[in-house]
């Protein structure tokens, strides 16, 4: 049986009234007398109605817009698809997600083999979702209802919206609409664009000629022509065919594409893939404050669907569910990031009112004991920041506001999140209200073009956080230590951290908490890191008294910059040549830096760094007595400003499905083809 603590919110929930969630049965339709839907909503994800997860946040949308709709969640593609046609057929439209993570790091590690758990399935199970999860859900439904209009989103969706490197079948594949066979896309956080197309489908307007809606794509059959539009420029992009002949020109259409999703009026972008255009539609404007308050305001339980209540938990929901989102996007443009790509480089905030009704909310859940688990974000204290005069930033194409270093024209004062802050934990009933987002310490540390108000929000930051927000252990994430490296990541300088530990360590003997914890994340086999780098690392982390022991190998995922060098071996800026770990011995090597402590490692680490010529650093890593400590934080960086346990729940489990088999991971990949959109597939077991 499920642990009867870590199950305790779904037992203590009074009421179990299946209209309190949005329909996903038959049963459910027909407990509501609907004899039909105007939208289905398919996701590889379990259906928590919760703010962080997107498709509540779409599904509540829609209803409020007053249609119908309907939640399919982790439907069997591998039986006679019965699952996808149990809901009927929608009036409007299918929505399509793979659901909060890109389905492919969802179920892969870095090396490519399966993951032990799925955070975002009850009981952590595998097996919920299939590989490529937007392609297979739209094939199967394209198969068995090929009149009914889909419509993509979703991170997975909206990071692969043009030809995209995929590290898992190390390939150039094109749009995700060319795959999928999918008649719409709507890239980014959705709300506004899916607004306009419901308001257009009300009017009567058909799903066929919704082709100038921002923030969407559309391909357009051979020899059609481009919809005007008097407002929008239009570029063209290397082709499909271009791009797998040369990747050099990939790596430029990289380059354009991230400089038009910078801007802040962006152009249209054409790209040719086969007989067909690919059409990417400028992005809407950065949500107001308002438009945001309206999406977090919706009517949410705040808890997963009902149906899962013997299931046990869902860990992602488990990370997050007394957690408050401040706001979303973010302008550090790091590398390796896809946040800026999904959530834009600028950041829309929340309202104080908002967020202190939200903390009522949490407030009100059964198994809430005082503690606010997070005020945060992406980035957790880029909270209403943006630029001084917007004029400026209207001309910009920055990759990044804070590197290489911060923009004078970047407001950087943290007063208003520091009103936040105060207004929380003086809430009454709020014990705690703890920020485990990760900070971006370059945002306090610098004076230039800082105003004397923001400076000295500056110093109030450090010593509030120290004081009143860190339950014991605060996040930051320098990435690496070597600054060739961090130039290649768009990370500050390693200098800035040793600035910022020592300000902090102050700010906590100040606050009585001598025992607070630094917690460093940093990532191996990162492009332009060699071993060599990693040896520095090591060294350093060393010295600072650091043992880390839960890190990040590099995963390249689309359209991150790293990513594109990964692919290409050139930096897609200057078409310089970076070195880049790619077999699984490099990657190994970068890795085991990381771990010098463990007595198994000593002997393969000074091979390795004799072999490099480093045996005085040998000599000081392995073999000098220095006091360290454990830092074991969770996986390093997730979609969406989640963080994702590590280890899966064995008491959640004992009560679970029986988990799909390691063994059945080709299998799974080869049904993901679904016989190259045939579809046809056998009867199978039921996961």
């Amino acid at each position: 049986m499920p642990d009867a603590t870590s199950t305790k919110i779904y037992l203590r929930e009074p009421v179990w009234d299946p209209a309190r969630w949005l329909p996903t049965t038959k049963d459910e339709l027909d407990a509501r007398g609907w004899d039909y839907v105007d939208v289905i909503l398919v996701t590889g994800d379990a259906y928590v109605d919760h703010p962080s997860f997107g498709t509540a946040v779409v599904g509540r949308m829609i209803e409020r817009e007053g249609f119908r709709v309907a939640i399919l969640p982790q439907p069997n593609w591998r039986d006679d698809l019965r699952d996808f046609r149990k809901l009927g057929v929608p009036r409007l439209f299918f929505g399509v997600t793979a659901g909060c993570m890109d389905s492919m790091v969802n179920r892969y590690t870095a090396a490519k083999k399966l993951r032990s758990e799925d955070a975002y399935t009850p009981g952590g199970e595998h097996g919920f979702r299939p590989d490529y999860a937007t392609v297979v859900y739209s094939r199967i439904l394209k198969q068995l209802f090929p009149d009914v209009p889909v419509l993509l989103g979703g991170i997975e969706a909206s990071l692969r919206r043009v030809t995209h490197y995929d590290y898992w079948s190390d390939t150039l594949k094109p749009g995700i609409l060319e795959d999928s066979g999918a008649d719409l896309l709507v890239y980014g956080m959705g709300e506004l664009p899916l607004r306009e197309i419901l308001r257009l489908l009300k009017r009567g307007v058909p799903f066929s000629s919704l082709k100038t809606i921002p923030q969407t794509a559309v391909m357009l059959p051979a020899g059609a022509p481009v919809p005007k539009n008097q407002r929008w420029e239009d570029f063209a992009l290397h082709s499909h065919e271009e791009c797998a002949a040369d990747r050099k020109l990939y790596a430029q259409n990289f380059k354009d594409i991230e400089t038009e999703s910078n801007r802040v009026k962006a152009r249209r972008l054409l790209q040719p893939s086969g007989e067909r255009l690919l059409v990417v539609n400028p992005p809407y404007p950065t949500m107001t404050e308002e438009q945001m308050d309206a999406s977090f305001d919706l009517p949410y339980t705040r808890l997963p669907h009902p149906k899962y209540r013997k299931r046990g938990p869902i860990p992602a929901y488990e990370m997050i569910k007394h957690s408050i989102n401040l706001h979303r996007g973010c302008f550090g443009g790091c590398s390796f990031c896809t946040i800026s790509a999904h959530q834009g480089k600028f950041v829309a905030s929340r309202s104080k009112a908002s967020i202190l009704r939200e903390v009522e909310q949490v407030k009100q859940m059964p198994d809430y004991r005082g503690t606010i688990t997070d005020l945060g974000g992406p980035s957790a204290n880029m909270y209403r920041m943006k630029g001084k005069e917007q004029w400026i930033c209207d001309e910009c194409v920055r990759p990044s506001c804070i590197w290489p270093n911060v923009c004078r024209n970047l407001d950087t004062d943290h007063t208003p999140l520091l009103e936040i802050y105060q207004a929380v934990r003086e809430t009454p009933g709020v014990k705690h209200a703890f920020v485990t987002s990760g900070i971006r310490y370059d945002l306090f540390l610098h004076e230039k073009g800082a105003s004397p108000q923001a400076q000295a929000s500056h110093e109030r930051y450090v010593e509030e956080l120290a004081a009143h927000h860190v339950s014991g252990r605060l996040k930051v994430a320098p990435e690496h230590t070597s600054d060739h490296v961090l130039r290649v990541m768009r990370k500050p300088s390693f200098k800035l951290f040793y600035k910022f530990k020592e300000k902090f360590d102050r700010a906590v003997q100040k606050a009585g908490k001598p025992q607070t914890q630094i917690v460093p994340y940093f990532i191996s086999s990162h492009p332009g890191s060699r071993p060599e780098d990693m040896a520095e690392l090591a060294l350093k982390t060393k010295d600072l008294g650091f043992r880390l022991e839960q890190v990040q190998d590099f995963t390249p995922t689309p359209m991150t910059v790293a990513t594109e060098i990964y692919a290409t071996g050139v930096h897609p800026y200057d078409q310089q040549p970076v070195c880049v770990a790619r077999t699984p011995e490099e990657k190994q090597e970068q890795r085991s830096f990381f771990f010098w402590y463990k007595p198994e490692m000593k002997t393969v680490l000074r091979k390795s760094m004799q072999r490099l010529g480093l045996g005085e650093m040998a000599r000081r890593l392995l073999d000098e007595k220095k006091h360290t400590e454990d830092v074991t934080p969770p996986p390093h960086i997730t979609p969406c400003g989640m963080n994702v346990p590590g280890q899966r729940l064995a008491a959640a489990r004992a009560g679970a499905k029986k988990p799909m088999s390691p063994g059945a991971g080709k299998a799974q990949s080869v049904d993901a083809l679904l016989r190259e959109a045939g579809v046809k597939l056998p009867d199978r077991k039921e996961h």
